[in-house]
């Protein structure tokens, strides 16, 4: 996974199919850093492209603690633990099914 080769904390992935009308999967993760985070988005733009999927739209700044990657059927949200405290995006997703990640 982009996140995980990339040192992102606390990555979750949520399988809201049937809860939103916009995606099927919401990815969660949590950079150190403004460098870190932009690393990230980078990384995951850069495999999501190898796949062929291209990103539809892209939205805010490493420097503002969060940026939003939307690939249509999955979203990818990369916060600073500070913004990821704040935003609590998770909670919004508390009844969505939790996709399991492959141990290292």
């Amino acid at each position: 996974m982009a996140l995980d080769a990339k040192q992102a904390e606390d990555i979750r992935v949520f399988d809201v199919r049937g809860l939103s009308t916009v995606t099927d999967f919401t990815v969660v993760a949590t950079g150190t850093s403004a460098p870190h985070l932009k690393a990230l988005v980078a990384e995951s733009k850069r495999r999501m492209k190898d796949l062929g999927v291209t990103c539809y739209r892209m939205s805010g700044e490493p420097d503002s603690g969060w940026v939003v990657a939307d690939y249509v059927n999955a979203v990818v949200h990369v916060f600073s633990s500070e913004a990821r405290i704040y935003y609590a995006i998770e909670k919004i997703w508390a009844t969505a099914k939790e996709v399991p990640l492959p141990q290292s």
